[in-house]
């Protein structure tokens, strides 16, 4: 079984934080772990934003935030189950974590503008 890689707390980048969280399916899996009290299973994220997921596209998810640092994950027998990284990564990157799923939590709630103002 393969090691799954977590970087360092020194070699998370706040660009890596924000590549991974860019994407609206990884925002909302990350908020949703962050509103968690404990690690949840990935096969709890099989339905995203009203989608529904294959296996195969949400362990790529997992694996683009977990190496940003975003999250911890680990293998139980055949589980796997994340949690957020957000008590280390506020020590380092202050309240920027929780202002980005604030700001996404806001966005959510706010009705959609599609068409141009004019």
């Amino acid at each position: 079984m393969r090691t799954l890689h977590h970087p360092r707390l020194d070699e998370i980048t706040v660009e890596g934080i924000l590549y991974a969280l860019a994407d609206p399916v990884r925002v909302e899996i990350f908020a949703r772990l962050a509103a968690s009290e404990c690690g949840r299973n990935c096969s709890t994220f099989l339905e995203v934003q009203d989608c529904r997921l294959p296996k195969s596209t949400l362990s790529q998810h997992f694996r683009v935030l977990r190496e940003a640092g975003l999250i911890r994950s680990e293998r139980r027998g055949v589980e796997m189950i994340s949690s957020t990284r957000c008590a280390e990564l506020a020590d380092r990157f202050g309240p920027m974590l929780r202002a980005i799923v604030d700001a996404y939590e806001r966005q959510k709630q706010s009705p959609r503008h599609d068409t141009p103002p004019g």
